[in-house]
């Protein structure tokens, strides 16, 4: 099964993207949207990359790259806490530099990853945790109908304050 669209390919992830997954978990820009505050060693990105061929119901995730028709890598998108009794996972997505940004990479490698969910993993629902203040990702997840289901206040910690976590769920009706 090819998961491609018009402007971008799903692939798994191989050893050979070490690079640009060391340079994309270690980018502290990013942290904020990942749940993540400390840096990554190459060692923990290749033992992961080494593992990321295992069953997503042994490890309750999966990363995709999401690749240009040329092939290369530009972002991922990732299933997280599966969880195959209520039928229902976490959805995250990331382009990695902003050049990349605004050219359909992330909605169709998002529309490609929710048509896999439903189709393949028979998911009932597929949520997302959003900032507030993230409107590029909110419109995101809006165009391609996830709606909002509650806001968690003072959710995210940063350097200075607290940020305002928006609750998407699309069910797959």
């Amino acid at each position: 099964m090819m998961l491609q669209s018009q402007h971008c390919i799903l692939r798994a992830v191989d050893p050979e993207d070490m690079e640009f997954i060391y340079r994309l978990e270690n980018n502290s820009e990013l942290w904020e949207v990942g749940n993540t505050w400390t840096p990554f060693s190459k060692y923990t990105i290749r033992e992961y990359l080494e593992n990321a061929h295992r069953d997503i119901y042994e490890v309750k995730q999966l990363r995709l790259a999401i690749c240009n028709l040329k092939e290369e890598i530009v972002g991922v998108v990732d299933l997280y806490d599966f969880d195959p009794y209520h039928k229902r996972a976490g959805v995250g997505i990331v382009i990695s530099q902003h050049a990349d940004r605004q050219k359909g990479y992330a909605s169709e490698g998002l529309q490609l990853m929710i048509d896999y969910a439903f189709k393949h993993l028979r998911l009932h629902q597929l949520y997302a945790g959003i900032t507030e203040d993230n409107v590029a990702s909110r419109k995101l997840f809006e165009k391609l109908r996830f709606r909002e289901s509650g806001i968690k206040k003072d959710w995210i910690a940063t350097e200075s304050s607290y940020k305002n976590e928006i609750t998407y769920q699309l069910i797959n009706e």
